[in-house]
């Protein structure tokens, strides 16, 4: 239990101030679906497809290449500047190269009119991967404070600027013939994307400290062998970004003639924001709990650590999917009233993360025995059925195929990772315990959903009451369960 507290108070040193701050930058869903339409809101859940799809390019692996080479203490400065180097390189060269051909790229995907686009984002990219390496020291050395001051100017800063550029600024020129300074309302949905290079630009100089431990230099022989340990690791990551973002970035090209595919597009992408709380969970758990795997690699219970985190970690992500799903009148009120058709796909998208999750927390298998080939075959069977039943299902279905879509490749990948890591890396997860809360789930969010619908449709106060009662009921099996954890792992029992 020492360690379960001692990874849960990192895992809350690390989110409590990123989830603050995301959940502050989430608050911009709301003001930036009434401020675009549908359609207009479809380019930005388009392009932010690319970049979360790119930056694991950019990365190629080298962050957790990071921690796995830098358990040496004589090898860590040298580790870094190695790995910092080699990003700073490769990311100059994205931005040069982005820049020189925005004009023809704006015109494969479809902006023909906006090659600016493509510029703001290479630069978003490139600055976004050196500053990777950098943040990764931080928690390497157990820095969260300052990890966490970093992160959230960069979120605030990209807040603030979205603030003034889409509610200020227009609201002071309503009627008047003023001049604002660095505003154009011409410029529309690209002041999203201007904010967040902005926030990106700021970072590098807060990082600077760091940035400057590369007085080691650059060791070709370290490299190669970063590079054979991470390149697997670029293949989970865009295998992941595939499954993550591939229905947006090719929905309008599936969609039938005629069909409204960007209005279509932003009304997935706005109710994809409403399972953002697991995602910021899981989020936050992986900056905590990837050094601290790495860090127990060597103990000798460390099978029974990595179960028992299990445990706790699939209680709190059914914990969130329920806090969603049975308040979602609640949460519905992030988006606005055109997006609401699309809230019949929240709990598949939630169900997803759930899986995806659980995934993240088994393949820790296949990077602490350095099998990390293995993780890139799991990622790529993902992507391939990504793949497939988007190609198949967007065109019947719509974005309600993509959900279920993302849904059914998590879950494959889940039961794909439990098996393999069960022949190359036991660990005895306790998988009844998973199951019995997982249906405990299951009926209480049937139960609270389907009644909403049917029973007491339009009774927005009497819903919230008896769905307050079904999570009560979830937050009490929990409480149980704890207690007699508590009681099974303290040193009197033993």
């Amino acid at each position: 239990m020492s360690q379960l507290k001692k990874l849960a108070s990192q895992t809350a040193i690390y989110g409590v101030s990123t989830i603050l701050g995301r959940l502050v930058n989430y608050l911009l869903v709301p003001l930036q679906v009434r401020v675009f339409n549908p359609a207009e809101y479809g380019v930005v859940g388009e392009l932010y497809a690319y970049v979360t799809f790119l930056i694991v390019v950019l990365t190629y692996g080298l962050e957790t290449g990071f921690f796995r080479f830098s358990q040496d203490e004589d090898k860590k400065e040298k580790v870094f500047s190695t790995a910092f180097i080699s990003i700073c390189i490769t990311s100059i060269i994205f931005m040069f190269g982005m820049s020189a051909f925005a004009q023809p790229i704006a015109n494969t995907i479809r902006y023909p009119t906006h090659p600016e686009y493509i510029i703001y984002f290479a630069l978003i990219l490139g600055l976004d991967a050196i500053a990777s390496i950098p943040f990764a020291l931080l928690r390497q050395q157990s820095r969260p404070i300052k990890f966490a001051i970093v992160k959230n100017i960069n979120i605030f800063s990209n807040i603030l600027l979205n603030v003034y550029f889409l509610l200020l600024c227009p609201y002071l020129l309503k009627g008047s013939h003023i001049t604002l300074p660095f505003y154009d309302p011409s410029v529309g949905v690209g002041y999203v994307f201007i904010s967040n290079l902005v926030s990106s630009i700021i970072t590098i100089p807060l990082l600077f400290k760091e940035i400057l431990q590369i007085k080691k230099g650059f060791d070709p022989v370290l490299w190669r062998k970063m590079i054979i340990y991470g390149l697997p690791l670029l293949v989970v990551g865009l295998g992941g970004m595939v499954n993550e973002t591939l229905d947006r970035a090719i929905m309008k090209y599936l969609l039938p003639a005629g069909n409204d595919s960007m209005a279509q597009l932003g009304i997935y992408s706005a109710n994809y924001k409403l399972s953002i709380l697991i995602t910021l969970f899981i989020q936050a758990f992986r900056y905590a709990a990837e050094p601290f795997f790495f860090s127990h690699a060597k103990s000798t219970d460390k099978r029974t650590i990595y179960a028992q985190v299990m445990d706790y970690f699939v209680i709190v992500c059914l914990g969130i999917f329920l806090l969603v799903t049975l308040f979602i009148d609640v949460f519905k009120y992030f988006i606005d009233k055109p997006y609401y058709e699309g809230l019949k796909i929240v709990p598949v998208l939630l169900l997803a993360n759930v899986c995806l999750g659980i995934y993240y927390n088994l393949s820790i298998w296949y990077k602490l025995s350095d099998q990390t080939n293995k993780g890139a075959l799991i990622s790529m069977i993902g992507a391939g059925i990504t793949i497939v039943l988007n190609i198949l299902w967007i065109p019947v279905f719509g974005y309600v195929g993509s959900a279920w879509a993302t849904f059914i490749c998590y879950f494959s990948m889940m039961v794909i990772c439990y098996f393999m890591g069960m022949k190359y890396y036991p660990i005895t997860y306790h998988v009844k315990r998973a199951l019995t809360f997982s249906s405990l789930a299951m009926i209480l969010f049937i139960a609270g959903w389907y009644s909403r619908i049917y029973f007491y449709p339009g009774k927005m106060l009497f819903s919230l009451c008896i769905n307050s009662i079904l999570f009560l009921i979830f937050l009490a099996a929990v409480y149980m369960f704890v207690k007699k954890d508590k009681l099974l792992t303290s040193p009197a029992s033993h």
